[in-house]
């Protein structure tokens, strides 16, 4: 996860309140705001292939995608005045079907995202893997998929619900393999999501920090 910024606990509205006057993007979990750590090159270019894979197939359909400005709240509702239970994270890529619910009026904390794709990082991957997920699952009914996507290596893992609420896994590896999420009927295919990427030039620095 990324760094923390504060010791003292702050409430939901006073953390809405900072991060709607801010510049830069915070996290938030139970009282405790975390700045977010600065993408990589590589990063920035598979999140943006995700976005444009995704949004052209979604074209003409009730679903949208939506990404890295993009708060989602998974906690319990409605929220108490004063409380400090709850998540707010900024997925790298949601995809919201039907009109989007929001948590108030100013229309930019997502309450039904159907699809959150997170593109991993060695700061935030452990989060991404347990807490963040343990979370959408159990306070984000609407939820259909979770996919993360490896920045080092061509490698996607899907996550997807089931009717009786538990989640399959399947992993995907190769720049020639491709999967449907069925729930939006979007094909990925390895080689689009790592379109720019040099995986070899990757292993070359690797190599070179780390000799025999």
């Amino acid at each position: 996860m990324a760094s923390r910024r504060s010791e003292p606990l702050y409430s939901i509205e006073e953390y809405l309140a900072l991060e709607r006057a801010s510049e830069e993007r915070h996290e938030y979990i139970d009282g405790y705001i975390y700045a977010m750590a600065g993408e990589s090159g590589e990063h920035g270019d598979i999140s943006v292939n995700l976005v444009r894979e995704i949004s052209v197939q979604l074209r003409g359909t009730l679903c949208r995608v939506r990404s890295k400005d993009t708060k989602v709240l998974s906690g319990p509702m409605p929220i108490r005045p004063r409380s400090k239970q709850g998540l707010f994270s900024y997925p790298d890529l949601v995809v919201i079907c039907g009109e989007p619910q929001y948590h108030d009026e100013n229309a930019d904390v997502i309450l039904n995202p159907a699809v959150i794709i997170e593109v991993l990082s060695k700061s935030t991957e452990s989060f991404d893997r347990g807490e963040k997920f343990h979370r959408y699952q159990a306070w984000n009914p609407t939820l259909t998929d979770y996919l993360l996507v490896s920045q080092d290596a061509p490698i996607i893992e899907h996550f997807s619900r089931q009717p009786d609420g538990g989640w399959s896994y399947r992993i995907y590896q190769g720049l020639d393999r491709c999967f449907t999420i069925e729930s939006i009927r979007c094909e990925l295919r390895l080689t689009d999501v790592y379109d720019r990427i040099n995986f070899e030039s990757q292993e070359s620095d690797e190599s070179n920090e780390h000799p025999n």
